[in-house]
């Protein structure tokens, strides 16, 4: 049977550090989360004009978005924080899972070109180590505004089979005005909707004096998104119809086991997931299905996510992360979604939490060349009348077969 990737969840599950579940703690608010970020490391505040739309970022993170909000200090934060790691002050060795709604991460995680993996070592959970610079290492921050930072990190990685790269990443975070929510989507936000919205441009440099080819390996740009979950929410991809002959499989459901057909329906160009929290599992669509744009409503709390990314036509180059020696490192996917649970029956989850990501392509740069990938999140929270004209205009579906399509 062929061996899946591994997640770099199934370590964080060995570790001790876990939260209770969703449904024994009450909703966080923006401040609750930036009083309790402030104790323990540096954090930057961007926020509009009119302080309804905040994020906080951590430098010390690789400037990665903790979580944001639509409603100033007193609003919903959306982003899933790991609160007993970070309050621990523990660094673990493997990962530090700290949470965080936009972090930058490179691939591939697995195969003969992982940077997650030593040469020679066998693909298993202890000789898996995500790279200190992706993990406890700080990005310095080279501009800053009201509602916008840039932070910069110079290193080298050897991959699997000892190429090196020397790499510099660059990151801006920009907090999105209306009229920028508007272009962005081209869309006529109704009236009385809260909103957060923010990119971030994300660039790898080639700044070795070789070309990074496919022959030894490449990098990309990968995107992970964080969010709180509920016993209501459902994450909604739009894939590109056609025949598996010409396209492939519509979706990858196997990294766990395959997902239950109560918890992930593929209807009329249409992939719905279960971001509950409570089972562990995990999906991703290949650069053939994908389009650049994914989502998901929390009914519960009536928040609608939209993520889009840079997703260049006719491109399927992206890296493989699976743990093994791949017959093809280059058939990766271009967008995943995770969703925690626990890792067997009785134990608990580590958030709960559930994701939406984005990759970019396999990143074949010459000395001296950049490689840009660009990731948008975007929050509303309103009246169900109003979302439903947002989630029609953006995924092309009502958001009541939203709501109901696990039903």
């Amino acid at each position: 049977m062929k061996k899946y990737m591994l997640s770099i969840f199934m370590l964080i599950f060995l570790m001790s550090t876990c939260q209770k579940n969703y449904d024994e703690v009450r909703p966080m608010t923006f401040k609750d989360e930036l009083q309790f970020l402030s104790k323990y490391i540096e954090v930057l505040v961007l926020s509009d004009s009119t302080g309804s739309a905040k994020l906080i970022i951590a430098p010390t993170w690789q400037g990665r978005v903790m979580t944001s909000t639509a409603d100033g200090d007193n609003g919903f934060s959306f982003g899933w924080i790991n609160h007993e790691l970070i309050a621990s002050g523990e660094v673990q060795e493997h990962i530090n899972v700290y949470g965080g709604e936009d972090r930058l991460w490179l691939g591939p995680e697995g195969g003969q070109f992982s940077i997650f993996f030593k040469q020679g070592d066998p693909f298993d959970l202890d000789h898996w180590y995500v790279p200190k610079e992706l993990d406890t290492e700080s990005f310095e921050i080279i501009e800053k505004q009201h509602n916008r930072a840039v932070f910069q990190k110079h290193f080298n990685l050897r991959n699997y089979s000892n190429t090196e790269f020397k790499t510099e990443l660059k990151r801006e975070v920009k907090l999105l005005d209306e009229p920028d929510i508007a272009s962005q989507l081209c869309l006529e936000i109704p009236r009385n909707i809260l909103k957060v919205a923010y990119t971030t441009v994300n660039s790898i440099k080639n700044s070795g004096n070789k070309s990074w080819t496919k022959d030894t390996g490449l990098l990309s740009i990968w995107i992970l998104g964080m969010y709180n979950p509920s016993p209501e929410t459902t994450v909604v991809i739009p894939f590109v119809e056609g025949d598996e002959k010409d396209l492939g499989p519509v979706v990858n459901d196997a990294y766990f086991g395959k997902v239950p057909e109560s918890r992930l329906k593929i209807e009329n160009g249409f992939v719905f997931f279960k971001g509950d929290g409570q089972y562990r599992s995990k999906i991703g669509l290949s650069p053939k299905r994908s389009k650049p744009i994914l989502g998901s409503y929390d009914a519960g709390n009536h928040v609608l996510t939209i993520v889009t990314y840079t997703k260049p036509e006719n491109v399927t180059d992206y890296v493989n992360s699976m743990w093994e020696i791949q017959e093809d490192p280059f058939a990766g996917d271009a967008v995943n979604s995770y969703n925690d649970g626990p890792p067997e029956p009785g134990a608990k989850p580590l958030g709960p939490f559930y994701e939406l990501e984005s990759s970019s392509l396999a990143a074949a740069l010459s000395p001296g060349e950049t490689l840009t990938h660009e990731h948008r999140t975007f929050h509303f929270q309103g009246s169900e009348a109003a979302l439903d004209k947002i989630v029609r205009k953006c995924l092309g579906l009502s958001l009541e077969k939203i709501k109901s399509a696990l039903l």
